[in-house]
């Protein structure tokens, strides 16, 4: 099965929230096939900041809804954007 790669943008719901306490949450809380691969910390504006996430999932019905569902009901996530989603390549034999 092919995997994806998906880029996405995660603002949290105020400046006091710890955004790698809820990286780790993200990461926990994933459906089998989907995993967070890395993620980052961007400025936003005036001390508030964001998480840059990559995720690798299966590419079958329902995983994105799925990731998108999860991250949503995280505690401390305001907003989800989808920045980036392709293929991941595959080594040929």
């Amino acid at each position: 099965m092919a995997r994806l790669s998906m880029r996405a943008k995660i603002l949290p719901t105020g400046t006091e929230i710890n955004l790698d306490d809820v990286a780790k949450k993200i990461g926990s809380s994933l459906k089998e096939g989907i995993t967070l691969a890395k993620y980052t910390k961007e400025p936003l504006a005036f001390g508030l900041y964001y998480i840059v996430a990559e995720f690798a999932l299966d590419d079958k019905e329902g995983q994105m809804d799925s990731l998108e569902n999860t991250i949503r009901s995280i505690e401390g996530v305001g907003e989800f954007e989808v920045l980036g989603l392709s293929r991941t390549s595959v080594d040929m034999k």
